[in-house]
């Protein structure tokens, strides 16, 4: 049933106890720190819709619920809800067209549509580009930490493409310009909700989806949180247009939030605090981009700064894919261009670390030098050597060895290059043919499942009767676990140089073994691998086309008329309960799903199916 609120409904529920949300009332601290960083709109409240997502684990955390709240949606928290966060801007086109707006449902405070770099504007200096259908909330404040919110498909802005490539105002919902509706579309949210809390439970730095308001019609208002959802476009613009004085007030900003919110142990004065954010970019750019590459995550990095966190983390999960296995030449289609691969995110993310050198230096000097003068920066240099570092030990754990044990292994030089160059040799490999079209953009396939051999070799090693010295796959029970479906009748060979691969590989990962036991036997610690190794290689993996077909059941589900609470318990649990990754720091208010049970297992079930017969797809 559609909610409409009113005006008594709404006075009594900003007395009650979900009063937290009242922050949320479009007033934002960058508002006063970079006055140059936003359009301002003035903001309606739509009074319709209904709540189609809501994270309770993550209200928690911010503490916009109590810590105790069930897991269930009411009636006062869903009016609340829809009183938050249905809101649609009144853009140019309404005040031109003096659209009729009851003045009852204008907010008081004007909200902002932020600008910063966009490579897919004409103008490449940021002077036209920004949130394009997204206006921000405001933040919340809860023990120590302040959380961002934004909202997006509320409204086309002046600085979404199709409204700067029209050149006139765009009227909301209008389709015919590009990138310049100004809606979302529910799928795409309901996507995403799902997406960034995989992403969230693997340890990946990310936005989250607190809630999605469905408008009906295939449409909907998505509601994203994090500590900090400040890009490095949000900067570079006004390194690019050599505006000091507002460059120096945006990323004072940054790193005045970062250092209040403890995510970075850095001064907030001094002539050193810009080296010092360099230095925490570098290293959280080069961990982050280490892991994307080993998880197969493609988030289309580029120069600009535009889909990633400055902190270096995911937003914008309208092009976010995790691969089931290394398909590395898969690139999206953005109708006017494609997106870069897999492979290229270390090369971007190090670009973008060098521009963000160019900018320290522009903040120290107030002269702009040439970006190439600073392709060998120190702090460049540390990005490449921290992906490095970080890449090696993602590849161990994802193999079951414990810290501990990849220390091990890192003591003894060259151990895992040797290891690795054969790892690589199979995980890059390509089936026959050339990149063919997919319903997303192009893709060249994978032709071997790496994740499968990290999950069987070390329970093969375990079960095998004989001494460890002497316990060998045979090349063609190695070569059948990790051919991919994909693979084509003439991929099925077996050739004498895979052959050759096959018994360094297995060579290689005997010694990784043999080192990470230290002084104990490695049948010792042969058993507690494999655990870990199935945990971390698991099946049940939620790639993007499983993330497609779930959400595609799921809508159908909600048209036969199953109630959103009842399929988002559902979904929470598949995502929590089949995530198993060992080491995660996890909040303890996930534990609460594991008491909440999954009303239609059948659903369940189907989800989960989906999920398994995705795990190689991109």
């Amino acid at each position: 049933m559609t909610m409409k609120l009113s005006g008594a409904r709404k006075q009594k529920e900003s007395t009650n106890f979900y009063s937290s949300f009242d922050q949320l009332n479009g007033v934002h601290p960058w508002m006063e720190s970079v006055e140059d960083g936003y359009v301002a709109y003035r903001v309606r409240e739509l009074r319709t819709g209904k709540v189609a997502y809501f994270n309770f684990i993550l209200a928690k955390e911010m503490g916009l619920i109590s810590p105790d709240h069930p897991l269930q949606m009411t009636e006062d928290l869903e009016n609340k809800l829809i009183e938050t966060f249905s809101i649609q801007i009144i853009n140019e086109y309404d005040e031109l067209t003096q659209r009729r707006i009851d003045p009852e449902t204008v907010r008081p405070h004007r909200h902002m549509a932020t600008r910063y770099l966009q490579l897919q504007h004409a103008n490449k200096q940021g002077k036209t580009s920004g949130d394009g259908r997204g206006i921000w909330n405001g933040t919340v404040y809860h023990r120590g930490t302040t959380w961002d919110v934004s909202s997006r498909g509320t409204g086309v802005t002046c600085l979404a493409p199709g409204a700067v490539e029209a050149a006139k105002p765009l009227k909301t919902g209008g389709t015919e310009f590009g990138y310049g509706c100004g809606l979302a579309e529910i799928d795409e949210l309901l996507g995403a909700s799902i997406l960034a809390e995989v992403m969230h439970l693997q340890g990946l730095r990310t936005e989250r989806v607190l809630c999605v308001i469905d408008l009906g019609k295939g449409y909907g208002i998505g509601v994203r949180a994090a500590q900090n959802l400040i890009r490095p476009a949000h900067l570079f613009l006004y390194l690019k247009q050599e505006k000091y004085e507002t460059l120096k007030s945006a990323t004072d900003y940054l790193i005045e939030r970062q250092v209040s919110n403890k995510a970075w142990n850095i001064p907030t004065k001094g002539p050193n605090k810009y080296d010092a954010l360099l230095s925490c970019v570098s290293k959280a750019f080069g961990e982050f981009t280490a892991q994307m590459d080993i998880d197969y995550v493609f988030a289309w990095l580029d120069w600009d700064g535009d889909n990633v966190l400055a902190d270096a983390g995911i937003i914008d999960y309208g092009s976010v894919r995790q691969f089931g296995i290394r398909h590395d030449k898969y690139r999206y289609d953005d109708v006017e261009r494609f997106s870069t691969n897999l492979n290229e995110q270390k090369q971007k993310a190090r670009l973008i670390v060098q521009v963000f050198a160019q900018m320290v230096d522009y903040l120290k000097t107030k002269k702009k030098r040439p970006l190439r003068d600073f392709a060998r920066h120190p702090e460049v240099l540390k990005f490449n050597k921290t992906f490095d570092q970080k890449r090696a030990e993602r590849i161990l754990y994802r193999m079951g060895f414990n810290e501990t044990q990849r220390n091990n292994i890192f003591a003894q030089k060259n151990l895992f290059e040797k290891f690795d160059k054969e790892f690589t040799f199979f995980e890059r490999a390509k089936i026959s043919g050339s990149t063919e079209k997919v319903a997303d953009g192009v893709n060249h396939p994978a032709l071997f499942n790496m994740r499968a051999i990290l999950k069987e070799y070390p329970k093969f090693l375990q079960e095998s009767p004989v001494p460890f010295e002497k316990r060998w796959m045979t090349d063609g029970n190695f070569f059948k676990i990790i051919l991919s479906s994909f693979a084509k009748a003439r991929d099925a060979r077996m050739g004498e140089k895979q052959q050759r691969h096959i018994e360094k590989f297995q060579m290689a990962y005997r010694a990784l073994v043999i080192a990470a036991a230290g002084k104990q036997k490695p049948e010792t610690i042969i058993k507690g691998i494999s655990e870990r190794a199935e945990k971390l290689n698991s099946d049940k993996r939620i790639t993007g086309n499983a993330l497609i077909e779930m959400v595609e059941e799921i809508i159908t589900e909600k048209k036969k008329g199953l109630p959103m609470d009842q399929i988002q318990k559902i979904v929470d649990r598949l995502v929590f309960e089949n995530n198993g990754l060992p080491e995660v720091n996890t909040s303890r208010f996930y534990k609460d799903l594991q008491s909440t049970p999954a009303v239609k297992m059948d659903l369940y079930a189907k989800l989960l199916s989906l999920v398994e017969e995705n795990a190689e797809s991109i």
